[in-house]
Formats: structure tokens, C-alpha cells, sequence
């Protein structure tokens, strides 16, 4: 029954791509978008997952996840063991993505409720925009998770941040996985569809994949909802693991992360044979660590795995930010690589754009670097040492800076930030935050982070707690004040 689903989806997925074909021939080109020099650019496919842990896939170490295609994706490029999230929790990791900028510094402190005042501005320069003047074509498919007012002109919409093609929720596919009803294509309302969340969003992406015009780069950034809440997985996939799982919930998650697993085949497995596989760079990572089973209600099939990590979802531990990171350029990147340089969300915009031929912004503070050293195999010397900060953060620390194979973090001081989101309160908590009770670890030797070495190396801990406090003040100041009538 699951196969028909996916023959019919995929059915729709063709009559799209003849009507975006139409559309898109009819679209102009971009300036500075010449054949010849948009066949020297590469093509970016930025593939985020929802929830994604570090320990979730097997050529991460998951003893019984079956990952197939993401394991041949490792093997034909890096698998970056020391990526992070931009933040701990969604909204603030896409934004990070997205800009290049620490989340709090654009405004962006937690996850966006439906119908909350709190959007990326339209003052930030976007990837996608930045890419689009250059004359790429740019398409976001799957979770949008950064605005609260969605599909409304009083709140910029993926268009307005440099997409040309959408096909976007809010938040989660609603009421699951399975059927979602709340996808909207470009200002208009989709409708119920019959599949998986995955295979939809999969669909999307190869149909705009086959209708985009060939006579410009293109920038498709793919969004997954898996495996996030509410999980719901193909029953085919589910009786595959029940005989292994330790529950039925924890099949249900291993499916759904096999169901993604198949999408993200399909994708690539498309682009190789578009003859797109050379030409295009393709980064897999996730927006955050693995959510906390029953943390609230509605999270009993969160199965998701740190690996040997500290902390989860929502925790400035390694579990909350290290993620998986595998990046492909098929010719370019030799694959089969392991490499351990840190690597984060933030540095995504600064390193497409250096790939592109296209400057960053010059008005503004990125916090991330270019990380091009990286693809070619030499030594990646960062601008400014990584930064996290999450007022909400589970556990004592809310900020925390890398350095080399340093690690510190910080605990706050200030008003207390009450409510389940960004609120007056919560606002004055952040602006009016100091930090204290600093810890320190060194990730080299212990990625657990069960060793604090702040009184073994106190003139160390006081330079590093020195960038720290300056960065947080920084960003603190630079943040959004947003306001509630």
C-alpha cells in the first residue's frame, strides 16, 4: 500500500515539474548569470533533518539503524565528526543557517509558535538571496520554521528570503508524518496529501530538480521533518525492526530515520543521474541533537541517540549542538574521508559564497568562516572562535564558545525567563543576562565532557572566558528587542 502511495505522489510530482517548467522558462534571468560562467559555479544541495542526533545514523555508530544511503554518501565524501547545529533547538539553527550569524544576534532565541510575532527580519541577507542576485536559482522544500505569522505578507515568507520555488510548513508536518495536510507551494495552499512527510518534501525537490532551467547554478535547500514529533513511519519499514527494537516506539523511530534515509537516496540518486552529481556540492546535517523521550507530551517515540555525547535537544553540551555533517562534491572532494575540524551551521553562507564567487555582507558581523580550506584539504584556520547561546537552555550552561579543542561554557545571572517562548519577560532575561560559573573541557581527549579542567588550567580559562564575555555582550546588544502588544 506504501508503494502505491509513493507511485502516486511521484505521479504528482511529474504533472509539477511540467508546470514549473512552463513557469520557470517564463522567469528571466538573473544579472551576472552568463551560461558561461554559471557552468563554472557549482550547485548547492543543503539537506537539514529535524532532530537528526549525532549516534542516529549507523556510519555514526547506531547499532541498529540501517542508513544505507546516507552510510554510500559518507563513503563517497567527508564524514564530518565534529559538525554543530547553529543552536540547540530548530528556528534558532535555521536562522544561523541561513545568515551566517549567530541566532540571537538576528533576533531568532527560540522556536517560533504558530501565529508568534517573532521572524527572521527582512533586513538579514539570506544565502538564498545572496545566491539569487548572483543569478542561481534557489528552492526551499520541507520545514520553514522561521516565522510565526506563516503564508502572510506580515511576516517575510521564504520568497522574501531569496527562494524562487517553496513548498514549505510552518513548523511540522501536521497531523504527522504520514498524510500532512499544512504544506503550502508558493503562497498557496497544498491540501491533503497521501505518503510520508520525507517522500513528499523527496518528490518536491526532484521534480523542481527536473523542470529548473539548466542554464544556471542552483541552490536547493531540502528541509525533512523526520525525525521530529509526531513520528510516523511506513509499517513495512516499522515490522523491519520490531523484532530488534527495545520497544514499539523505538521501531516506529528507526523507521522513520530508514524512511528518510530512502528520500534522501532518491534525491541524490536523481541529481547523479541528471549528470548534476560533479558539479554540485551536497552537505547532510541536522538542526540540532536528538529530542529527550517523554519530554513533553507527544514524545514517546523520540528514540533519538547522542551517541557518546553529553546532553540532548534544548542542552549547550556537545548532544544538543554536534550533529552529523557528510559533504559530497563528487571529482572534487576525495571521498571516504574522516575529519574532525570543526565545522557549524553558520559557516554554511560563508562557504557557498566563497564557492560562488559571491561576497558575503560587508555591512554586517558574520559569525561564521569560511571553511573552503577544509574541501581542499589544507588547514582551516577560523576567523573567530564558535559561539552558541540559548537563554532556554536545559542544564546550567546558556553560552558556550570553541576554541581549537577547547570548550567553555557559562551559566547566567538575571531576571528569571519565565513562559514557553519569547514573551516580555523572557526578553528582558536576555537583555539583562550575565554570565558566571564557567566550565571547560577539552574535546580532544574528552567528548563527554566529564572531565571540567577550569581549575587545572585557570590562565586558559580566564582568556577563553574573556572571548566569551565579550562575544555575549556583542551579541546581547546587537539582538532584537522584540515587542508584544
Amino acid at each position: 500500500m506504501q508503494q502505491g502511495r509513493w507511485r502516486r505522489s511521484r505521479a504528482g510530482a511529474a504533472l509539477l515539474a511540467i508546470l514549473l517548467l512552463v513557469s520557470s522558462c517564463a522567469t528571466p534571468p538573473q544579472e551576472d548569470a552568463g551560461v558561461g560562467e554559471s557552468a563554472r559555479r557549482p550547485n548547492f544541495l543543503v539537506i537539514l533533518c529535524d532532530d537528526l542526533g549525532y549516534g542516529d545514523l549507523a556510519c555514526y555508530g547506531h547499532p541498529r539503524v540501517r542508513t544505507p544511503h546516507l552510510d554510500r554518501l559518507a563513503e563517497q565524501g567527508m564524514r564530518l565528526t565534529s559538525c554543530y547545529a547553529a543552536a540547540p533547538v530548530c528556528s534558532s539553527s535555521r536562522a544561523g543557517l541561513l545568515t551566517g550569524r549567530t541566532p540571537s544576534r538576528v533576533g531568532v532565541y527560540d522556536w517560533i509558535p504558530a501565529g508568534h510575532p517573532v521572524h527572521l527580519p527582512a533586513r538579514e541577507r539570506t544565502l538564498a538571496t545572496l545566491l539569487r542576485s548572483a543569478g542561481y536559482r534557489t528552492a526551499q522544500v520541507g520545514k520553514w520554521h522561521l516565522n510565526g505569522v506563516f503564508n502572510d505578507p506580515r511576516q517575510p515568507q521564504p520568497g522574501e528570503h531569496g527562494f524562487d520555488h517553496w513548498f514549505a510548513t510552518q513548523n511540522n508536518a501536521a497531523p504527522s508524518h504520514e498524510d500532512p495536510r499544512n504544506f503550502v507551494r508558493n503562497g498557496a495552499e497544498v491540501g491533503p496529501l497521501r505518503g510520508y512527510s520525507c517522500q513528499l518534501v523527496a518528490d518536491e525537490a526532484i521534480a523542481w530538480l527536473e523542470a529548473r532551467p539548466a542554464d544556471a547554478p542552483f541552490f536547493l535547500f531540502v528541509c525533512f521533518h523526520e525525525p521530529h514529533e509526531p513520528v510516523a513511519s511506513p509499517p513495512d519499514l516499522v515490522r523491519g525492526y520490531e523484532a530488534e527494537a527495545r520497544s514499539p516506539g523505538e521501531a516506529q523511530y528507526l523507521a522513520n530515520i530508514t524512511n528518510l534515509d530512502r528520500a534522501v537516496g532518491r534525491i541524490i540518486e536523481r541529481l547523479d543521474a541528471l549528470g548534476l552529481g560533479e558539479d554540485t556540492v551536497v552537505l547532510f546535517t541536522s538542526d540540532n541533537g536528538p529530542e529527550t523521550l517523554d519530554r513533553y507530551r507527544g514524545a514517546s517515540r523520540s528514540h533519538g541517540s547522542p551517541g557518546p555525547l553529553r546532553g540532548m535537544k534544548l542542552w549547550l553540551y556537545e548532544g544538543g549542538i554536534r550533529v552529523p555533517g557528510l559533504l559530497r562534491w563528487s571529482g572534487r572532494v576525495p571521498g571516504g574521508q574522516v575529519v574532525d575540524v570543526p565545522f557549524c551551521g553558520v559557516d554554511v553562507l560563508p562557504t557557498l559564497c566563497a564557492l560562488a564567487g559571491v561576497e558575503p555582507p560587508a555591512d554586517r558581523i558574520l559569525d561564521g568562516s569560511d571553511a573552503t580550506p577544509l574541501l581542499e584539504g589544507r588547514a582551516f584556520d577560523r576567523d573567530r572562535p564558535l559561539y552558541w547561546h540559548y537563554y532556554r537552555a536545559l542544564g546550567d550552561p546558556k553560552a558556550a564558545l570553541r576554541e581549537g579543542r577547547w570548550m567553555i561554557l557559562a551559566s547566567r545571572v538575571g531576571p528569571p525567563a519565565l513562559g514557553r517562548n519569547i514573551n516580555e519577560r523572557s526578553m528582558a532575561a536576555i537583555k539583562g543576562e550575565r554570565l558566571e560559573r564557567f566550565e571547560l573541557y577539552d574535546l580532544s581527549r574528552d567528548p563527554a565532557q566529564q572531565q571540567d579542567l577550569a581549575a587545572v588550567h585557570p590562565e586558559l580559562l580566564e582568556r577563553l572566558k574573556r572571548r566569551l564575555l565579550e562575544r555575549h555582550a556583542e551579541v546581547r546588544e546587537e539582538g532584537v528587542r522584540w515587542e508584544f502588544p
